[in-house]
């Protein structure tokens, strides 16, 4: 069957709403346009979706609200501002949902959350328990209390998380252009949009500009990064114009307006979903070109003798890159020695690391179990 036919099929969504589409380019909640929306989500739930929202907006409402020209830079500021804007992007939502008997929940979320594995799994079934229950959960990251060093950085990737998180097998990213274009339009109003393509094409990326909006903190790229990390969970992404009052629509009938990015890969099992939606890495391991292959074409543990540097400072069972001789990640996965004892390692047969160190916690340093490939 035609993967855009599919999609009509799928059961359960993630529609991720931007700040520029949800404040109408900072002028104010676009109570509109927020109501259309949740017209084509009803449509949607009534046709057997499950449906969870991730909606931007919280920092940018703020900042109307308060009286301020632009979106500040200070973290405090931006926490003030995510404060004072999320009460009105909610109460925009349940107002609307309201108006055909829907429950709505919110749900906030930090990278923290999602990097604890029990989080994690209350998280996941958090989520699930409110679909089952009929109720449609609006998501946002918690940017009243989320510092640099455990943002997301955009709601694009946050979605991402989600849909892994909840087994989604669609993610639509709606967005203020009509899809992804070969080059930025704004600049070249020639350039040819692109109708399909697989999620894992990194020549998507050099098509892709990092300039966010006024408002918003992620680029294109940042979208076809994220539809990457969705893909890893087999889920399908669309990035389309969620000014298309009947964009939702058009995905029950078949359609797939805008850029479809497809999984090309098996859908990941659930532990290595999570280890794969960790965004910070502690530490790099630089491997020969033997044990790049064996990770690549094998599916085996990384030894300690494919290890030729180590870098950065981690403790056991936190997340590390692993880096093939030019430097290039390959995969990540969940070390199980901590950084001293891996420089000690690197280059050595597992049969001596108990010579070396006086113990064994593992003949790995990473067990093919934690370990996701990422190229």
């Amino acid at each position: 069957m035609d993967l855009r036919k599919r999609l009509g099929q799928s059961r359960r969504w993630v529609v991720k709403v931007g700040s520029a589409l949800v404040t109408d380019n900072g002028q104010g909640l676009d109570h509109a346009r927020i109501a259309d929306w949740v017209r084509q989500v009803v449509a949607a739930r009534e046709h057997g979706v499950e449906l969870i929202l991730v909606s931007s907006g919280s920092v940018a409402e703020g900042v109307q609200r308060l009286g301020w020209n632009e979106r500040p830079h200070a973290l405090h500021q931006l926490q003030a501002a995510a404060a004072v804007g999320q009460m009105g992007l909610v109460q925009a939502y349940e107002a609307q949902f309201q108006r055909f008997g829907i429950k709505t929940a919110q749900v906030l979320l930090t990278h923290e959350d999602l990097a604890d594995r029990q989080r994690y799994l209350n998280a996941r079934v958090t989520l699930r328990a409110l679909l089952e229950l009929g109720v449609v959960p609006v998501v946002n990251e918690n940017d009243t209390i989320a510092t640099d060093e455990i943002r997301f950085g955009d709601n694009d990737t946050l979605a991402a998380l989600v849909s892994n998180l909840v087994e989604a097998e669609l993610l639509v990213i709606l967005t203020d252009q009509a899809g992804l274009y070969e080059a930025d339009p704004r600049e070249r109003p020639d350039a040819a949009l692109i109708n399909q393509a697989l999620a894992d094409d990194h020549r998507l990326e050099q098509m892709c500009s990092d300039a966010p909006g006024v408002l918003g903190s992620g680029g294109m790229r940042a979208k076809v990064l994220a539809a990457r990390r969705a893909a890893r969970a087999g889920a399908a992404t669309l990035i389309a114009s969620g000014r298309d009052t009947s964009v939702l629509e058009q995905i029950l009938g078949g359609e797939a307006p805008g850029t479809l990015l497809s999984p090309s890969r098996e859908r990941l099992v659930a532990r290595k979903q999570w280890i794969a939606g960790q965004l910070q890495v502690r530490g790099q391991l630089w491997l020969d070109a033997g044990a790049t292959r064996v990770l690549q074409a094998e599916g085996r543990s990384l030894l300690p003798v494919g290890v030729t540097q180590v870098e950065g400072q981690f403790k056991r069972g936190e997340m590390v890159a692993c880096l093939d001789p030019a430097g290039g990640e390959i995969a990540r996965g969940l070390v199980n020695y901590d950084a001293q004892a891996a420089v000690k390692l690197a280059g050595l047969p597992s049969d001596q690391i108990e010579s070396v160190l006086g113990y064994v916690t593992e003949p790995e340093l990473v067990h093919r179990d934690n370990l996701v490939l990422t190229r």
